[in-house]
């Protein structure tokens, strides 16, 4: 039976989402072929080894859900080939890390470097990709220079002087208004501000640098929201894409998860054919690109007028709760929520055989 040690919680602003998706992977994973492992990772960044039977406090309130703080203490050991320690339990040794961590501390490359370390296999991309992905305005850049359509953005750092009202209008066409303000390293739009006049770009900033010593500036693009998600390493597949339609002003951490009506989801989108299949290209360019591997989920905007199609962003460990877009757009593809699971377990696996197969010395 293999090992599966799902990590989850961490220590950024996306801890609760990540107690979510945990949830649900951990009530679907195929019994007959993995036997999880539950490690939490509180909010000051203890690995907590959790009883399965209640690892999670509030588990049906999204708004105040809680990782149990009664977990034994764990500890990764480095170069251990997946061995880890719980006080009073002794060693546990580990085959594979499905590390359900969004955001910094776990989704930017940071918990990928801890593993490879260890000489461990995890679920999704690894550290270049995921680094790469989190980072919007470098995720931009890369973008751009592969000659892939994105918005117009500006980026800030927090030493930086702030740009006016007036200089942002300046380099966003159709007047520049309205505009987004993100920080660079965050997801499930924490953070994020829809700035519509001089009075609302103070606040947007401040609350943006609140999150990350980078922001970007994001040109508003009108049009339908579309995500397209892709399973794979070297030859990745693309699902049928997806589409939110949110009831809010624009798909907010609210709207997202606390709103139970923030948004209505059509899977799969109503595209014609020809759509479809740019949007499926155009989502797999985007992961190769970017070093992806295991996952991703692309994000787009069909403009209303053209029918241009334009990549927002990439989450390269999307959402895995129940009605999350990634699982939903693969169920409507053909794939179960369990088979996606045993999919990237066995993803994983065969890139660590792969890579181990590489010399680490030239004697």
């Amino acid at each position: 039976m293999i090992k599966v040690g799902i990590l989850f919680g961490g220590k950024s602003a996306e801890h609760e989402i990540s107690l979510l998706s945990a949830k649900n992977v951990y009530d679907a994973i195929d019994r007959t072929k993995f036997e999880p492992v539950l490690i939490g990772i509180d909010k000051t960044g203890r690995w907590l080894l959790n009883d399965a039977k209640r690892f999670l406090l509030n588990a049906g309130d999204a708004a105040h859900i809680k990782l149990n703080p009664d977990g034994k203490n764990v500890v990764l050991h480095p170069d251990s080939g997946g061995m880890i320690s719980a006080e009073n339990t002794g060693n546990i040794s580990i085959d594979v890390v499905f590390p359900i961590l969004h955001g910094p501390f776990g989704e930017d490359g940071t918990i990928q470097g801890l593993l490879k370390l260890a000489d461990i296999p995890f679920v999704g991309p690894g550290v270049l990709g995921s680094a790469a992905g989190m980072d919007k305005d470098v995720m931009k850049r890369l973008l751009r220079d592969a000659g892939i359509p994105i918005g117009k953005f500006l980026a800030l750092k927090s030493h930086e002087k702030m740009p006016s009202f007036k200089e942002i209008e300046a380099a966003f066409s159709c007047g520049g208004v309205p505009f987004f303000i993100k920080p660079a390293n965050m997801g499930s739009s924490v953070g994020i501000s829809k700035v519509h006049n001089e009075a609302e770009l103070s606040a947007a900033l401040k609350d943006a640098f609140l999150y990350d010593t980078k922001v970007i500036i994001e040109e508003y693009i009108p049009g339908r929201e579309i995500e397209c998600a892709v399973l794979g390493n070297e030859e990745p597949l693309a699902s049928l894409p997806g589409e939110i339609i949110p009831s809010h002003e624009f798909y907010s951490y609210d709207a997202k998860y606390l709103d139970e009506k923030g948004a209505a989801f059509v899977i799969p989108a109503k595209l014609n054919e020809e759509a479809t299949k740019r949007i499926q290209d155009l989502a797999v360019k985007v992961f190769k690109t970017l070093c992806c591997e295991g996952l991703s989920r692309v994000d787009f905007f069909l403009k209303e007028n053209s029918g241009d199609i334009i990549v927002n962003e990439i989450n390269t460990m999307p959402g895995f709760t129940r009605i999350s877009m990634y699982p939903k757009m693969w169920e409507a593809s053909g794939v179960s929520y369990t088979d996606l699971i045993t999919r990237l377990i066995e993803l994983a696996m065969r890139r660590f055989e792969k890579e181990r197969k590489l010399k680490t010395s030239v004697v």
